[in-house]
Protein backbone atom coordinates (compact mmCIF):
# COMPACT_ATOMS: atom_id res chain seq x y z
CA UNK A 1 0.00 0.00 0.00
CA UNK A 2 1.27 3.45 -0.94
CA UNK A 3 1.27 5.83 2.04
CA UNK A 4 0.45 9.45 1.31
CA UNK A 5 3.91 10.62 2.41
CA UNK A 6 5.65 7.74 0.58
CA UNK A 7 7.00 6.13 3.76
CA UNK A 8 7.39 2.39 4.08
CA UNK A 9 4.98 0.62 6.42
CA UNK A 10 7.61 0.35 9.18
CA UNK A 11 9.08 3.84 8.81
CA UNK A 12 8.74 6.70 11.29
CA UNK A 13 7.93 10.17 10.14
CA UNK A 14 10.80 12.67 10.26
CA UNK A 15 11.43 13.14 14.00
CA UNK A 16 13.32 15.97 15.70
CA UNK A 17 13.65 17.54 19.15
CA UNK A 18 14.57 21.22 19.08
CA UNK A 19 15.76 22.29 22.56
CA UNK A 20 15.21 25.52 24.49
CA UNK A 21 12.11 26.56 22.58
CA UNK A 22 10.62 28.12 25.75
CA UNK A 23 13.40 30.09 27.48
CA UNK A 24 11.54 30.59 30.78
CA UNK A 25 11.01 26.87 31.33
CA UNK A 26 13.46 24.69 33.27
CA UNK A 27 13.81 22.77 29.99
CA UNK A 28 11.83 22.56 26.78
CA UNK A 29 11.80 20.99 23.34
CA UNK A 30 9.78 21.35 20.19
CA UNK A 31 8.94 17.73 19.33
CA UNK A 32 8.26 17.28 15.62
CA UNK A 33 6.81 14.08 14.17
CA UNK A 34 6.33 15.00 10.53
CA UNK A 35 3.70 17.75 10.51
CA UNK A 36 2.74 17.17 14.15
CA UNK A 37 4.54 19.70 16.34
CA UNK A 38 4.27 19.95 20.12
CA UNK A 39 6.06 22.22 22.58
CA UNK A 40 6.97 20.15 25.64
CA UNK A 41 8.11 22.26 28.58
CA UNK A 42 9.12 21.46 32.15
CA UNK A 43 8.59 23.80 35.10
CA UNK A 44 9.79 22.93 38.59
CA UNK A 45 7.93 24.23 41.62
CA UNK A 46 9.63 24.10 45.01
CA UNK A 47 6.56 22.69 46.73
CA UNK A 48 4.27 19.66 46.64
CA UNK A 49 0.47 19.32 46.35
CA UNK A 50 -1.53 19.73 49.55
CA UNK A 51 -2.69 16.08 49.46
CA UNK A 52 0.94 14.94 49.77
CA UNK A 53 1.44 17.10 52.86
CA UNK A 54 -1.80 15.87 54.45
CA UNK A 55 -0.96 12.22 53.77
CA UNK A 56 2.71 12.80 54.69
CA UNK A 57 3.92 11.34 51.41
CA UNK A 58 7.67 11.76 51.06
CA UNK A 59 9.38 12.95 47.91
CA UNK A 60 7.80 14.99 45.16
CA UNK A 61 5.21 14.84 42.39
CA UNK A 62 5.00 15.01 38.62
CA UNK A 63 1.91 16.02 36.68
CA UNK A 64 1.04 17.10 33.14
CA UNK A 65 -1.22 19.43 31.22
CA UNK A 66 -2.08 19.11 27.53
CA UNK A 67 -3.80 21.46 25.15
CA UNK A 68 -4.28 21.95 21.44
CA UNK A 69 -3.90 25.54 20.38
CA UNK A 70 -6.85 26.94 18.40
CA UNK A 71 -4.86 27.09 15.16
CA UNK A 72 -3.33 23.59 15.51
CA UNK A 73 -6.09 22.04 13.37
CA UNK A 74 -7.61 22.97 10.01
CA UNK A 75 -10.82 24.11 11.69
CA UNK A 76 -10.25 26.39 14.67
CA UNK A 77 -10.44 24.51 17.95
CA UNK A 78 -12.15 26.39 20.76
CA UNK A 79 -10.08 26.97 23.87
CA UNK A 80 -11.24 24.96 26.87
CA UNK A 81 -11.65 28.18 28.84
CA UNK A 82 -14.38 29.28 26.41
CA UNK A 83 -16.48 26.26 27.39
CA UNK A 84 -15.63 26.48 31.08
CA UNK A 85 -14.21 22.96 31.32
CA UNK A 86 -11.44 20.73 30.02
CA UNK A 87 -12.71 18.48 27.24
CA UNK A 88 -12.68 14.73 27.86
CA UNK A 89 -10.03 13.97 25.25
CA UNK A 90 -7.56 16.52 26.60
CA UNK A 91 -8.15 15.30 30.16
CA UNK A 92 -7.52 11.68 29.15
CA UNK A 93 -4.34 12.58 27.24
CA UNK A 94 -2.80 14.66 30.01
CA UNK A 95 -3.42 11.87 32.50
CA UNK A 96 -1.66 9.49 30.10
CA UNK A 97 1.31 11.86 29.80
CA UNK A 98 1.55 12.15 33.58
CA UNK A 99 1.39 8.38 34.11
CA UNK A 100 4.01 7.78 31.43
CA UNK A 101 6.50 10.28 32.85
CA UNK A 102 5.97 9.20 36.45
CA UNK A 103 7.04 5.72 35.35
CA UNK A 104 10.38 7.21 34.32
CA UNK A 105 11.25 8.98 37.57
CA UNK A 106 11.91 7.97 41.16
CA UNK A 107 9.69 10.59 42.78
CA UNK A 108 11.09 9.83 46.23
CA UNK A 109 14.43 11.30 45.07
CA UNK A 110 13.32 14.65 43.64
CA UNK A 111 12.80 16.33 47.01
CA UNK A 112 9.77 18.41 47.97
CA UNK A 113 9.16 19.53 44.41
CA UNK A 114 6.42 19.37 41.81
CA UNK A 115 7.48 18.83 38.20
CA UNK A 116 4.98 20.28 35.75
CA UNK A 117 4.95 18.98 32.19
CA UNK A 118 3.13 21.29 29.76
CA UNK A 119 2.38 20.03 26.26
CA UNK A 120 1.00 22.55 23.77
CA UNK A 121 0.14 21.30 20.30
CA UNK A 122 1.13 23.85 17.65
CA UNK A 123 0.18 21.69 14.69
CA UNK A 124 -1.76 18.43 14.70
CA UNK A 125 -1.39 15.73 12.07
CA UNK A 126 -1.98 12.61 14.14
CA UNK A 127 -0.06 11.22 17.09
CA UNK A 128 -0.16 14.31 19.31
CA UNK A 129 -0.29 12.22 22.50
CA UNK A 130 2.66 10.05 21.48
CA UNK A 131 4.69 13.07 20.38
CA UNK A 132 3.85 14.77 23.70
CA UNK A 133 5.08 11.81 25.76
CA UNK A 134 8.23 11.30 23.70
CA UNK A 135 9.15 14.98 23.64
CA UNK A 136 8.34 15.46 27.32
CA UNK A 137 10.72 12.67 28.28
CA UNK A 138 13.53 14.55 26.52
CA UNK A 139 12.64 17.85 28.24
CA UNK A 140 12.34 16.09 31.61
CA UNK A 141 15.78 14.48 31.27
CA UNK A 142 17.28 17.86 30.39
CA UNK A 143 15.61 19.53 33.39
CA UNK A 144 16.78 16.85 35.83
CA UNK A 145 20.31 17.01 34.44
CA UNK A 146 20.29 20.74 35.21
CA UNK A 147 19.15 20.10 38.79
CA UNK A 148 22.03 17.67 39.28
CA UNK A 149 24.54 20.04 37.66
CA UNK A 150 23.40 22.90 39.92
CA UNK A 151 23.79 20.76 43.04
CA UNK A 152 20.08 20.74 43.88
CA UNK A 153 19.98 16.96 43.43
CA UNK A 154 22.74 14.58 44.50
CA UNK A 155 21.87 12.03 41.81
CA UNK A 156 19.65 11.90 38.77
CA UNK A 157 16.26 10.41 39.72
CA UNK A 158 15.39 9.42 36.15
CA UNK A 159 15.25 5.62 36.20
CA UNK A 160 14.52 4.98 32.55
CA UNK A 161 13.67 6.65 29.26
CA UNK A 162 10.14 6.37 27.91
CA UNK A 163 8.76 6.90 24.43
CA UNK A 164 5.42 6.38 22.72
CA UNK A 165 4.26 5.60 19.20
CA UNK A 166 1.06 4.86 17.29
CA UNK A 167 0.46 1.87 15.05
CA UNK A 168 -2.59 0.73 13.12
CA UNK A 169 -4.13 -1.64 10.63
CA UNK A 170 -5.17 0.03 7.39
CA UNK A 171 -6.53 -2.04 4.52
CA UNK A 172 -5.12 -5.15 6.15
CA UNK A 173 -1.57 -3.79 6.54
CA UNK A 174 0.13 -2.84 9.82
CA UNK A 175 1.53 0.71 9.74
CA UNK A 176 3.90 2.58 12.05
CA UNK A 177 3.45 6.18 13.25
CA UNK A 178 0.09 7.11 11.78
CA UNK A 179 -0.55 10.57 10.38
CA UNK A 180 -4.06 12.04 10.72
CA UNK A 181 -5.50 10.59 7.51
CA UNK A 182 -4.18 7.12 8.33
CA UNK A 183 -5.45 7.34 11.91
CA UNK A 184 -8.87 8.50 10.67
CA UNK A 185 -9.21 5.63 8.18
CA UNK A 186 -7.57 2.86 10.22
CA UNK A 187 -9.56 -0.27 11.04
CA UNK A 188 -7.51 -0.71 14.21
CA UNK A 189 -5.33 1.79 16.01
CA UNK A 190 -3.04 1.43 19.01
CA UNK A 191 -0.81 3.67 21.11
CA UNK A 192 2.04 2.09 23.04
CA UNK A 193 4.27 3.62 25.71
CA UNK A 194 7.46 1.70 26.45
CA UNK A 195 10.77 2.09 28.26
CA UNK A 196 14.32 1.77 26.97
CA UNK A 197 14.42 -1.63 28.72
CA UNK A 198 11.56 -2.97 26.60
CA UNK A 199 9.00 -2.68 29.42
CA UNK A 200 5.43 -1.62 28.77
CA UNK A 201 4.02 1.46 30.49
CA UNK A 202 0.68 1.51 28.70
CA UNK A 203 -1.09 -0.08 25.74
CA UNK A 204 -4.18 1.53 24.23
CA UNK A 205 -5.85 -0.28 21.35
CA UNK A 206 -9.24 -0.62 19.75
CA UNK A 207 -11.00 -1.66 16.59
CA UNK A 208 -12.77 1.16 14.76
CA UNK A 209 -16.05 -0.64 13.96
CA UNK A 210 -13.77 -3.60 13.32
CA UNK A 211 -12.05 -6.46 15.11
CA UNK A 212 -8.47 -7.70 15.03
CA UNK A 213 -6.83 -11.07 15.51
CA UNK A 214 -4.04 -12.11 17.84
CA UNK A 215 -1.73 -12.35 14.83
CA UNK A 216 -2.55 -8.76 13.85
CA UNK A 217 -2.05 -7.59 17.44
CA UNK A 218 1.37 -9.23 17.58
CA UNK A 219 2.32 -7.64 14.23
CA UNK A 220 1.32 -4.20 15.53
CA UNK A 221 3.21 -4.61 18.79
CA UNK A 222 6.33 -5.81 16.96
CA UNK A 223 6.13 -2.73 14.74
CA UNK A 224 5.65 -0.46 17.75
CA UNK A 225 8.70 -1.92 19.51
CA UNK A 226 10.81 -1.21 16.44
CA UNK A 227 9.60 2.39 16.29
CA UNK A 228 10.10 2.99 20.01
CA UNK A 229 13.66 1.63 19.89
CA UNK A 230 14.41 4.12 17.12
CA UNK A 231 12.76 6.95 19.04
CA UNK A 232 14.76 6.22 22.20
CA UNK A 233 18.00 6.46 20.26
CA UNK A 234 16.88 9.86 18.91
CA UNK A 235 15.89 10.95 22.44
CA UNK A 236 19.26 10.01 23.90
CA UNK A 237 21.07 11.79 21.09
CA UNK A 238 18.99 14.95 21.65
CA UNK A 239 19.65 14.89 25.42
CA UNK A 240 23.39 14.40 24.92
CA UNK A 241 23.55 17.28 22.43
CA UNK A 242 21.52 19.56 24.72
CA UNK A 243 23.96 18.91 27.58
CA UNK A 244 26.93 19.78 25.37
CA UNK A 245 27.98 23.46 25.11
CA UNK A 246 26.86 25.04 21.86
CA UNK A 247 30.04 26.14 19.99
CA UNK A 248 28.19 29.03 18.33
CA UNK A 249 26.86 30.25 21.69
CA UNK A 250 30.31 29.98 23.28
CA UNK A 251 31.85 31.93 20.38
CA UNK A 252 29.20 34.65 20.75
CA UNK A 253 29.80 34.84 24.51
CA UNK A 254 33.55 35.07 23.94
CA UNK A 255 33.01 37.87 21.44
CA UNK A 256 30.83 39.79 23.90
CA UNK A 257 33.48 39.34 26.62
CA UNK A 258 36.26 40.65 24.37
CA UNK A 259 34.12 43.64 23.42
CA UNK A 260 33.48 44.46 27.08
CA UNK A 261 37.22 44.29 27.83
CA UNK A 262 37.91 46.66 24.95
CA UNK A 263 35.19 49.01 26.16
CA UNK A 264 36.71 49.04 29.66
CA UNK A 265 40.10 50.17 28.31
CA UNK A 266 38.51 53.24 26.80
Amino acid sequence: MQRQDHRSADQLRSVSFTPNIAPNAAASVLASFGNTKVICAVTIEEDVPRWMKVQKVEGGWLTAEYSMLPYSTLDRKKRDISTGKLDGRSSEIQRLIGRSLRAAVDLSKIGQRTIWIDCDVLQADGGTRTASITGSAVALAMALNKLVASGKLAANPMKRMVAAISVGMLKGEPLLDLCYVEDRDADVDMNLVMTDHGEYVEIQGSGEEAVFTETEREALMKLAKKGINELIQLQKQAIAEADRPDPAALAELSSVFRSSQHFGKN
